[in-house]
């Protein structure tokens, strides 16, 4: 079947990136002009690909950071991004249509408790200890109550929550103590963690087949709560409920229930549950706390073992993981004090963060070459581990593992940790490791508190340095930044406190925030013209920097960006930057000389405060009085 014009606009609708468009139109002759066909902007739009949609009538804002254009034919503005209601009223206009309008704490306090009909979601703690609320009306164009919307709220006895409504958030009900009963519509999909906790009057809830996700400890402490009715409950073991498909959830057992579906409780060995295989996924948290949980079968069925999914499963000593499972969450078999051993299949591609903390017995691991991150802590207080088999080495140093290709990833070493793939380790000096040439991208955490390195090379390979990637590397008194680099990341050298200068090359256009935060033997940096934005903090307390050229391709200066540089004497800033952040140049004592061009618009909070120029600086009239404070609370 060939597609024609309408179809093919259909389709484009969900391109996601203007080089889509072209290459539809480059590619087949026939749809050549299907740009000029829409009436309004499919994706964000800038300079050069607003030219490519000349016909637009209706303009979509999808993000804040979206380019907006007044020109030609535009008549009506779409915003999607969200807006808190207060803005709504300021800002909207004849033709202008919002898609996603908050109401705030801030915008209850101003105009009460009837929700207006504009409105698409609470924002947290929206209505959060409002001791007086006894009812509220939700309307139907509600599709999200945020975290701790109701929270304290005390006086609260009933809710009505709408079809509309998909998500209820984090503590959303927490100590509502008159709270009796609620209906959870089988529009909602996800109920957060703590949603309920401490309701001490709710005795009965139903939940529909339609939540996929209940978070944890969201009926904990509910004292009054006595029956639950679940649509579809796969299995009711001692500690948990067992309920839904194709992701399976679970629910901490109330102490106080006694019914489920009507009928008395029959609780079972949790060691006697089988996972259906119907389930692809096992959500956050389902076996969390199951304390008499000795081994459990995942099916090959199984994509997706969750965040949190066998916290504090003491009792557990061995579990298989099937082929099919492509990832393992963040603390997944945290606190597990009996897992002696695990098998990881070659199908994982990362380690979630603290993903084996504290699993006292776990003597041994094998990590596949297909693993390409592991997370922080993953290890971390493992005692009995002694052995780790991993495929991929790149060299062991006395501070980590590193291994694996096209990306370098590392692991801290366990102090207790003896053997590598069946042979003692032999620990090298970390200033002999040559990064390979196979390398293209350096990983988060990478070289962490690698103390004793003093020098790395880089490879031309190389694109991307990752964030926090020589964190702390105190040791670190130079390094030479390749042309092949595009992106330095966040926190990328921050404490590297030996380092003295460092060359950005003209190849990189984004620095990460925090990027030299804290290098306090740095005395010049270049900042190349590709670079368009310094990030927050990105020079915090560099007190040995005494020079720094801004070049003129930034067009902003972040919040603290060189807060604390003590030594700093003097700096330009081009005509290209519109905005300085809050206290940015702050506490820069030594700073004598600053030229403030007409470009700039916004000025940020204190961020001349205490420099040593401040005197002078406040004789310019543009620059606002709170510029010079410590505090802006009464701005």
């Amino acid at each position: 079947m060939q597609l024609g014009y309408n179809e093919i606009m259909i389709v484009s609708k969900y391109f996601e990136d203007i080089n889509d468009f072209i290459n539809l139109e480059m590619g087949v002759k026939r749809f050549r002009g299907n740009m000029e066909r829409f009436h309004f902007n499919p994706i964000p739009l800038n300079q050069y690909s607003r030219k490519l949609f000349p016909n637009i009538e209706t303009f979509h804002i999808y993000n804040k950071e979206d380019e907006i254009f007044k020109d030609g034919r535009i008549i009506k503005y779409v915003i999607w991004y969200k807006v808190s209601y207060s803005r709504y009223l300021e800002e909207k206009e004849e033709m202008n249509e919002y898609k996603n309008i908050e109401y705030t704490q801030e915008d209850r306090n101003i105009f009460g408790n009837i929700i207006p009909i504009e409105v698409h979601s609470f924002g947290n703690e929206c209505f959060c200890k409002c001791t007086s609320l006894k009812s509220i009306n939700i309307p139907t164009s509600i599709s999200k109550i945020g975290n701790s919307c109701f929270e304290g709220c005390s006086s609260l006895k009933s809710i009505e929550i709408p079809t509309s409504v998909i998500e209820i958030g984090n503590e959303c009900f927490k100590e509502c103590s008159l709270l009796k009963s609620i209906e959870i519509p089988t529009s909602v999909i996800t109920i957060g963690n703590w949603c309920f906790y401490k309701c001490s009057s709710l005795t009965t809830i139903n939940i529909p087949t339609s939540v996929s996700k209940i978070g944890y400890g969201c009926f904990e402490e509910c004292e009054s709560l006595t029956s639950i009715n679940i649509e579809d409950v796969k299995y009711i073991s001692k500690e948990r409920i067992f309920m839904n498909e194709p992701m399976l959830i679970s629910i901490k057992i109330p102490e106080n229930l006694k019914m489920i579906n009507g009928k008395n409780i029959e609780k079972k060995d949790i060691n006697e549950f089988i996972i259906p295989s119907s389930i692809t996924k096992i959500g956050d948290g389902c076996f969390y706390e199951c304390t008499s949980l000795t081994s459990i079968n995942i099916p090959t069925s199984i994509s997706e073992i969750g965040d949190g999914c066998f916290v504090c499963c003491p009792s557990l000593t061995s579990i298989n993981i099937p082929t099919s499972v492509i990832e393992i969450g963040f603390g997944c078999f945290y606190e597990c004090l009996s897992l002696t051993s695990i098998n990881i299949p070659s199908s994982i591609t990362s380690f979630g963060y603290v993903c084996f903390k504290e699993c006292t017995s776990l003597t041994s691991i094998n990590i596949p070459t297909s693993v390409i991150e592991i997370g922080d802590e993953c290890f971390y207080e493992c005692t009995s581990l002694t052995s780790l088999t991993i495929e991929d080495i790149k060299y062991i140093s006395e501070e980590r593992i590193f291994m694996n290709e096209p990306m370098l990833i590392s692991i801290e070493i366990p102090k207790n940790l003896k053997m590598i793939n069946g042979k003692n380790i032999e620990k090298k000096d970390i200033n002999e490791f040559i990064i390979p040439s196979s390398i293209n991208k350096i990983g988060y955490k990478c070289f962490y508190e690698c103390t004793s390195l003093k020098s790395i090379n880089i490879p031309t390979n190389v694109s991307k340095i990752g964030n926090r990637c020589f964190y702390e590397c105190s040791s670190l008194t130079s390094i030479t930044i390749p042309t092949s680099v595009i992106e330095i990341g966040f926190g990328c050298f921050y404490k590297c406190l030996s380092l003295t200068s460092i060359e950005i090359p003209s190849s990189v256009s984004k620095i990460g925030n925090k990027c030299f935060s804290w290098c306090s033997s740095l005395t010049s940096i270049n900042i190349p013209s590709s670079v368009s934005k310094l990030g927050y903090e990105c020079f915090y307390e560099c007190y040995s920097l005494t020079s720094i050229t801004i070049p003129t391709s930034v067009s902003k200066i972040g919040n603290w960006c060189f807060i604390y540089c003590s030594s700093l004497q003097t700096i330009k800033i081009p005509t290209s930057v519109s905005k300085i952040g809050n206290y940015c140049f702050c506490e820069c004592s030594s700073l004598t000389s600053i030229n403030i061009p007409s470009s700039i618009t916004s000025f940020g909070y204190g961020c001349f405060y205490h420099c040593g120029c401040e005197e002078e600086l406040k004789k310019n009239k543009k620059i606002p009085k709170y510029c010079f404070e410590e505090s802006f609370e009464e701005y």
